[in-house]
């Protein structure tokens, strides 16, 4: 991970995006491109950022100097000039871990990321560490949909407040997505998540998936997924969703907080790709997910990489 880092960012994305546009159209590229037979769609994500506003402090430790949401968005104000689609989504856990949270509830993370121009985000569990009305007195200063499927919010200050999952128009682009949160009991004190109905996530995943390709006749169906990774036990997982269930086409983790480099691929139940990836912790990485459409065809490829925040990155982004 460290020698990607070091890397050139901007020639390392063009010489991926390159071999990505080999793969996805074949042995006459330009000739494919100067038609418009090819769409890209950029999609980047974090995950369980826990409240890390700034840079972890310089002091020889393992993170040292990584992270900081001005660097983020030095980044993704760099990738949205040099692309024209972007996707902007969080998997949850973006509350709780420095004192930022402990002394504005959340305000701060909720404002930047509507400052930073997510698209979407779903909820983690620690995202309740100030119960149902603290989360719900945040909303407000949300300009994108908080997505989760498999909480059943009926009776809560959070009813009709958040959405199972949401189109996005990118271009000629459908994209559907749609969140899934980790079962709260033993997770998360049982007064700061009252009344919350947790729901079987595979049958919930399968439903909304079903609607999102055949319904919506969505090009590309993304789940921002809270359940976690992978688990010793049969706990459900995201490689537990990935093999049980059919329309998702990548699936956004977080919870594990597992480092990849990279996504891996997986076969769902019909036997089609699945992608899974997820960037760690704390604001470190910023996952990158370029996907080639093919126009008049089904035939997608995507290249993805975890793009480090360091101080290669400028921060004269203004967090105020």
């Amino acid at each position: 991970m460290e020698e990607l880092a070091s890397n050139s960012r901007r020639s390392f994305i063009k010489t991926i995006s390159a071999s990505a546009a080999l793969l996805a159209i074949g042995a006459n590229p330009l000739a494919a491109a100067a038609k418009g037979r090819i769409t890209k769609l950029t999609i980047l994500h974090t995950n369980d950022v826990h409240s890390r506003i700034d840079p972890f402090p310089e002091d020889g430790s393992r993170n040292a100097g990584l992270g900081g949401v001005a660097r983020r968005a030095t980044l993704i104000k760099q990738i949205r000039a040099e692309e024209e689609q972007v996707l902007l989504l969080d998997a949850g856990d973006i509350f709780q871990g420095t004192p930022y949270f402990n002394l504005y509830g959340g305000e701060l993370e909720i404002k930047l990321m509507s400052k930073l121009g997510y698209d979407a985000a779903t909820m983690g569990n620690h995202d309740f560490d100030a119960g149902i009305d603290g989360f719900e007195k945040q909303l407000k200063h949300a300009n994108f949909p908080f997505l989760i499927a498999n909480y059943d919010f009926s009776g809560t200050v959070l009813e009709g407040k958040t959405q199972p999952f949401k189109v996005f128009h990118k271009g000629a682009l459908k994209i559907g997505v749609f969140g899934l949160g980790i079962a709260l009991e033993g997770l998360v004190d049982a007064s700061n998540y009252g009344q919350i109905k947790y729901l079987d996530p595979i049958p919930v995943a399968n439903q909304i998936a079903n609607q999102l390709k055949q319904e919506q006749q969505c090009d590309l169906v993304i789940c921002l997924s809270h359940l976690g990774y992978s688990y010793k036990d049969n706990k459900v997982s995201d490689k537990v969703l990935a093999d049980q269930t059919s329309g998702i086409d990548l699936i956004i983790g977080a919870h594990t907080h597992t480092f990849m480099t990279a996504p891996e691929i997986r076969k769902n139940k019909q036997g089609e790709e699945v992608r899974i990836f997820q960037v760690g912790f704390a604001g470190i990485n910023l996952g990158r997910i370029d996907y080639y459409f093919e126009k008049g065809r089904k035939k997608k490829q995507a290249i993805g990489l975890a793009m480090r925040i360091d101080q290669q990155l400028s921060d004269d982004f203004e967090i105020a």
